[in-house]
């Protein structure tokens, strides 16, 4: 809701005439916004390479566990991966909202590539090409230079 009206006074368009005949996902291509989703993703996958790097609070750090450092998984092959343990979760709709189940989830979901980056900047911005690519599914588009 909140994106559309941000888009009808982007792109300076009336809302009876642009919604909801004209699509929404080709105006937010067009602006390289993210949906709402991997906007949530995104966020997340901030806060963990935070807690990852030491920059975020302690208590939302202290939610997260590397598989490496459980005693009983030091030996599989995820071990030497920066995967993160997803804790089980009672209720299957509340509990996997929760940030150490569902932030897990989505670091886990990421790449190498993109976990192993050395700055938050280079990471925010190879997570944003990631999860534009996932969201609109083009995977050889490359972001305009400003």
């Amino acid at each position: 809701m909140v994106q559309d009206i941000t888009i009808l006074l982007i792109t300076n368009r009336k809302s009876h005439t642009s919604f909801p005949l004209v699509p929404k996902s080709p105006l937010l291509r067009e602006l390289h916004w993210l949906r709402v989703p991997e906007r949530i993703d995104f966020r997340l996958a901030v806060l963990v390479y935070r807690c990852m790097n030491g920059t975020a609070p302690r208590y939302l750090g202290s939610e997260l566990q590397r598989v490496a450092d459980i005693g009983s998984r030091r030996r599989l092959r995820s071990a030497s991966s920066p995967s993160l343990h997803v804790p089980r979760s009672l209720h299957r709709t509340i509990g996997d909202r929760a940030f150490p189940v569902d932030a897990a989830k989505v670091w886990n979901a990421l790449p190498l590539a993109i976990t192993s980056l050395p700055s938050l900047g280079a990471f925010k911005r190879a997570l944003k090409t990631e999860l534009f690519r996932r969201s609109y599914g083009n995977a050889n588009y490359r972001p305009q230079q400003h």
